[in-house]
């Protein structure tokens, strides 16, 4: 929270979040909190497979976390990844 121009501790990583919006980023996958590499790696590349083949950003994340909860039952891999920002597909460049 910010009051006065004093930014308090505890933002965590909706701070983070606000950094990027205010560079520009349009959407964001954030993870609340630590997730190992192995099962990150996997995500994030489907994930990104997904979108270039033109899913929204939030399905294509819903659909990512569908597929790991399968091959790892516990939310602690899976769960922590968050969409926020602009649900459409990625445009062509």
């Amino acid at each position: 929270m910010q009051v006065n121009n004093i930014v308090h501790i505890g933002e965590g990583v909706f701070g983070l979040r606000r950094s990027f919006v205010i560079a520009g980023a349009k959407t964001l996958v954030l993870s609340l909190w630590k997730v190992p590499d192995e099962q990150t790696q996997k995500l994030m590349v489907d994930f990104y497979q997904l979108l270039l083949k033109g899913e929204p950003h939030a399905e294509a994340l819903r659909n990512v976390q569908l597929a790991m909860k399968a091959k790892y039952p516990h939310p602690f891999y899976w769960g922590a990844f968050i969409c926020q920002g602009d649900p459409t597909p990625l445009r062509s460049v």
